[in-house]
């Protein structure tokens, strides 16, 4: 199966190799820690007007195959941030985000940054009340009870290690689910829900009611485990069929698109966001993988839980950058399918393959061409 989506692309993609999913558990660099905590009305220009091309066929064709062959339900969303076109297959239908709604956390703690609400280098504490489940480094440094950290480093921790509790903390401080709500719709994101945290969002999808004696250890996964298989089945059928954290990749990519322009947050901002998207450290096998040599990568994954061999949520989504300066907003989502890990990643790794081998205009070629051309 895995060798026909790599042939399906292989006029347009470049090898890859698998990379360990693990993430590295660092410390925040001091430029993050450093960054300035406000921004001093700097105006964003006015984005200069679109002139769409032509979507490649070639790249049309490519996608569409790798999902249209993939075993489950997957959506994948190309938008070329300078020269406006979109490809898309199953770009349309919201899919689990997981994770990936991190990144609309970050969007409104760095968007209240901007109107001056909140400043990066404000001190933040947490306990044991603010932990969570799953993937959270930052537990381990709540061991006397009380852990005294800045915004920045939970917003770094969040993004680049996809720390559950440092983005909970987020969440709780720019005002809960719907702040975050209010800012996508402000910002007229489209397609793209917000769950109600992680804790409620994660035991409502296995079946059980959220306590907080499951953030420690391995209590979630004892108490998951009890659960009769049936109510498991029932309650991740009804995640999959209607995802409280669902988004259209389509919408997920032209989002990023935007981000990239300028269009969403001052410039500061934004590109503290970029920068610190291209530090992340997990899903080294996805699309990182499968990028061409000298292209650069900034991305947030999700992943979500399994049962039995199902799996609700495998996503990579970010801003490609090639040598020459052409940039693409990519979302690749799998919403549900049985296949194996390995298999997932795959996928990704060749939508990045086939993105990456795209030949486009360069950035001087697009410069030189006359508005009538």
């Amino acid at each position: 199966m895995i060798g026909r989506l790599i042939a399906g692309v292989a006029l347009l993609s470049l090898s890859s190799c698998g990379v360990d999913e693990r993430p590295a558990h660092s410390a925040a660099p001091a430029a993050a820690a450093a960054a300035p905590s406000y921004v001093v009305a700097i105006p964003v220009p006015k984005p200069t007007p679109l002139r769409i091309n032509r979507a490649p066929r070639a790249l049309e064709a490519s996608i569409s195959q790798l999902v249209r062959e993939f075993p489950g339900i997957a959506g994948v969303a190309v938008r070329a941030v300078d020269e406006g076109w979109t490809v898309e297959a199953g770009g349309r239908r919201p899919l689990p985000q997981q994770s990936v709604s991190k990144l609309w956390v970050a969007m409104t703690v760095l968007d209240q940054r901007d109107s001056g609400r909140l400043r990066l280098t404000d001190a933040v504490s947490l306990t044991p009340a603010d932990l969570t489940l799953f993937h959270q480094p930052s537990a381990f440094l709540v061991r006397n009870g009380i852990w005294n950290t800045t915004v920045s480093d939970l917003l770094f921790r969040a993004l680049t290690q996809s720390d559950n509790t440092a983005n909970d903390r987020l969440l709780t401080l720019v005002g809960g689910p719907s702040a975050v709500r209010a800012f996508i719709e402000r910002k007229q994101l489209g397609e793209i829900r917000f769950g109600p945290g992680e804790r409620l969002l994660q035991a409502k999808t296995a079946g059980l009611t959220w306590d907080q004696s499951m953030s420690v250890g391995n209590t979630f996964a004892v108490m998951r485990a009890r659960l009769d298989p049936a109510v498991r089945a029932a309650a991740m059928q009804a995640y999959i069929d209607n995802p409280p954290d669902g988004a259209a990749p389509l919408a997920i990519a032209d989002a990023l698109a935007r981000l990239a322009r300028g269009e969403l947050l001052s410039e500061t901002s934004t590109r503290l966001l970029i920068s610190t998207m291209e530090s992340s450290r997990t899903g080294r096998a996805r699309l990182k993988a499968g990028a061409a040599p000298g292209w650069t990568l900034a991305h947030k994954t999700g992943t979500g839980q399994e049962l039995g061999r199902r799996n609700a949520g495998f996503n990579d989504v970010g801003l490609l950058t090639a040598p020459d300066g052409r940039r693409y907003a990519v979302a690749v989502m799998i919403g549900d399918t049985q296949r194996p890990m390995r298999d997932r990643q795959q996928l990704i790794q060749a939508v990045a393959a086939t993105v990456t081998g795209y030949r486009g205009p360069s950035i001087a070629a697009r410069e030189e061409e006359s508005p009538e051309s």
